[in-house]
């Protein structure tokens, strides 16, 4: 059965998507069965697995408006154990249909449901809000990462997100857990960050993943590649930092 865990912070930019794409790729690459839905209408993580967005038969909006099965909008990626629901601009028209389709509370459990026997994990790249795609994606999750830069807005945001969290638990999911805080774009050099961090410490050290990623290069250009870093520099700091970071989450949960 499935461990389901989405990728969550209403702040774009802090590394979301990359760190969901790269996470994947590294348990895919251990040899479990990872799937991917990419729940943003942006569909970076789509493309950053070199998919096409503008060449998909199904995608994460049909199978929430209950065009399709979530079985017919799965595709294989180009990399090892890892398939992908993917998503395009047209999910974006999902936030408001949710609203007035019938019990539509239960539509995504259900569709993972007939799903869950074929995959060790199952990630959910949310948009980078707290609308309704986001509460449904952590309604379904088992647990949820929060990726964060290490900057004080992103501080600021995180006690939003896990008020949600709280929400969340209260009226959907009882047994949703936080995985972990996944610092990104991490410079040890910048006495912001060793001053975000230390608060960070104060009051989340237990949740804290042992290893943040750090800025660089290779990671920011793997994307533009259609590749996740652990194919693009299979060797480099991005790639390694990754690695650890996922073989921590397999402990995780």
């Amino acid at each position: 059965m499935a461990k389901v865990v989405s990728f969550s912070n209403q702040k774009g930019g802090v590394g979301k998507t990359t760190s969901c794409v790269n996470i994947a790729a590294q348990i895919a690459k251990k040899g479990k069965k990872v799937l991917m839905i990419d729940m943003d209408p942006q569909g970076n993580a789509t493309s950053g697995l070199g998919i096409s967005k503008s060449k998909m038969k199904n995608t994460t909006y049909d199978v929430i408006i209950g065009r399709c099965d979530i079985k017919d909008a799965i595709i294989s990626s180009n990399f090892k154990n890892l398939s992908v629901v993917p998503a395009n601009i047209d999910l974006a028209g999902a936030e408001l249909e949710l609203y007035e389709l019938e019990e539509d509370a239960n539509f995504t459990k259900i569709a993972l449901d007939s799903i869950k026997d074929s995959f060790d994990y199952i990630f959910i790249d949310c948009p980078p809000s707290l609308g309704m795609l986001t509460v449904k994606a952590l309604s379904i999750s088992d647990g949820v990462v929060i990726p964060m830069q290490c900057e004080f807005y992103s501080l600021e945001g995180m006690s939003q997100l896990l008020n949600t969290v709280k929400k969340i638990r209260s009226l959907y999911n009882p047994s949703l857990q936080i995985v972990g805080i996944l610092l990104t774009m991490y410079n040890g050099r910048l006495t912001l960050t060793g001053q975000v961090v230390a608060e960070l410490k104060k009051y989340y050290a237990d949740k804290l993943f042992k290893v943040p990623i750090s800025r660089t290069v290779r990671i920011s250009e793997a994307p533009g590649y259609g590749e996740p870093i652990c194919y693009h520099d299979p060797y480099g700091k991005g790639s390694l930092e990754y690695a650890a970071v996922a073989k921590e989450l397999m402990l995780r949960i």
